[in-house]
């Protein structure tokens, strides 16, 4: 596992907590540097969606708004979190930047990278997202991304989520959702 996912896994399990409510956990970077390369992240992001699984192109064309998450941290024993930030788009524009948090109790152990895709069907279920009212349920599921997954696979209540692992081993019986926030860009 890199440093970068080691310290991810330890800020979303402190953000998750309720450790650091003041400190480091802002969704909008707070250096032009920092928003550049998470632009940067999550382009990257995409392009390795749509090589993994071709027919990922479709939800990025016909969706109302998406966002990209390039890397999650999520970490557990017994009490786990997890957080990452993400960039926002609307119609293929960028507007604005994301994060999500994560909280979980049960039976947890491990740590665990992931890049996440939510895409929005609609403009009513994107408002949603944006306004700070949406969140996903302990039995929400995402659709791991890969060769010919997103064939099968709909929007459900205008949501449709892909998710890709990229480091680390997670064994997990657990409840928890995640929480989303938005900042339009400046």
């Amino acid at each position: 596992m890199k440093a970068s996912q080691i310290a991810a896994l330890v800020l979303g399990a402190a953000c998750s907590a309720g450790v650091l409510p003041l400190t480091g956990c802002s969704t909008t970077p707070s250096s032009q540097a920092d928003r550049d390369a998470l632009r940067d992240r999550a382009e990257a992001t995409i392009g390795e969606f749509k090589r993994r699984d071709a027919g990922m192109e479709r939800f990025f064309s016909s969706a109302h708004g998406y966002a990209v998450f390039p890397e999650i941290g999520k970490g557990a024993v017994g009490v786990g979190g997890a957080y990452g930030r993400g960039v926002v788009f609307e119609r293929g524009a960028f507007i604005g930047y994301c994060d999500v948090s994560q909280g979980s109790v049960g039976l947890q152990l491990g740590g665990q990278a992931f890049r996440q895709v939510i895409f929005f069907q609609s403009q009513a279920a994107f408002d949603q997202f944006k306004g700070g009212q949406f969140a996903f349920s302990a039995n929400a599921s995402a659709v791991a991304a890969d060769a010919g997954a997103s064939a099968a696979v709909d929007y459900r209540d205008g949501v449709a989520v892909f998710t890709m692992t990229t480091a680390g081993l997670m064994y997990e019986a657990s409840i928890g959702g995640q929480r989303f926030t938005f900042d339009r860009a400046e």
